[in-house]
């Protein structure tokens, strides 16, 4: 089966390998002529020093050659660039073919999930070819075949199980859930509160600020999901609460990262900078914001980050801004 694999930061070059050992034909496509012949040639990335990708990937910036007979696409840009790569793939004549969505994020101005961005470019006869995979997974322990449970999900059940079974390893567990909605919208969700972690750390709070962060995060994220017609239950699960822990938790996420070394004073955009990488999370909680906004659903987190991000609100206020306010029954 040949895999077009479209997308090539670190995300795309762990998966582009892991299915290229399974003995699948994968072709990993980037935008940039450059940095495919820096891959071809040195087969590392530079963001995984050490870590070669499979023999059998081949890598090439030539959209059309990628996509040419492909039995499935798997996706991994940046959440920004979902639309405009597939508007791409669509002027370069199209797929047929299963298509599966790894980036995290939601659009801005539209509020629409990706797999949603991904149907409205295609048109809704793809809609059961289109499905997705999301969970706490960071490729730095993928590349090295550590232990990783994600969950896979798709408009369609039967493309649903397809990709648990093209995707699973021994050490890379996908479990099928069928709520393709509410599996993409805690993968987006969790980095923005992995960004309010960061600055919490940074600021010199403990575990018990953080804990809070997370528990009262997954709350908004719960409140605000039935604007996407999720079922909340499933933010409970490893595409929600999983991945929520591990984005809050680890020094290896760049949201967590970002949101610290904004606390530590620098201005977003040398944080951004500084990281290298998209920060998806900045991207997100201007879409979150939006939808809140429009369903009347406080989303006080969210609006915290989107302050400091772009209003310039000072990090020490937002927290005050956050305990100031009215203290509600508990309701899970």
């Amino acid at each position: 089966m040949k895999i077009a694999y479209l997308g090539a930061g670190t995300w795309g070059f762990c998966l582009a390998s892991l299915l290229a050992s399974k003995g699948y034909e994968v072709v990993l496509w980037t935008a940039s002529p450059e940095f495919a012949k820096l891959l071809s040639k040195k087969r590392e990335h530079p963001k995984l020093h050490r870590f070669k990708i499979d023999d059998r990937v081949k890598i090439t910036s030539d959209l059309k050659e990628t996509i040419s007979g492909a039995e499935f696409l798997v996706e991994s840009v940046t959440s920004m660039g979902v639309r405009p790569v597939f508007e791409q793939v669509l002027a370069a004549g199209g797929v047929s073919c299963p298509i599966v969505i790894t980036s995290k994020g939601i659009e801005q101005n539209s509020g629409l999930l990706l797999p949603e961005v991904v149907l409205q470019v295609l048109g809704e006869k793809h809609r059961s070819k289109i499905g997705c995979i999301s969970g706490p997974s960071h490729a730095e322990e993928l590349i090295q075949k550590l232990p990783t449970s994600i969950v896979g999900s798709a408009y369609d059940p039967s493309l649903m199980h397809k990709i648990t079974e093209t995707f699973s390893t021994p050490y890379f567990r996908v479990y099928p859930n069928g709520d393709i909605n509410g599996v993409v919208f805690g993968g987006a969700m969790k980095n923005i509160i992995a960004i309010a972690c960061g600055m919490s750390d940074a600021l010199g709070f403990g575990d018990n600020t953080k804990a809070a962060l997370m528990t009262r995060g997954l709350h908004e994220m719960r409140k605000l999901c039935v604007t996407k017609h999720c079922n909340p239950e499933t933010l409970n699960g490893l595409s929600g609460l999983g991945d929520l822990c591990v984005t809050c938790l680890s020094k290896l996420s760049r949201n967590y990262t970002f949101g610290r070394l904004i606390g530590e004073g620098l201005d977003p955009q040398a944080a951004k900078e500084k990281i290298g990488m998209v920060v998806e999370g900045a991207y997100t909680c201007v879409s979150a914001l939006q939808l809140g906004q429009k369903a009347h659903i406080p989303v006080p987190i969210t609006q915290a980050v989107y302050s400091i991000l772009y209003e310039g609100l000072d990090p020490r206020d937002a927290v005050k801004g956050l305990l100031q306010r009215a203290i509600k029954e508990e309701h899970l």
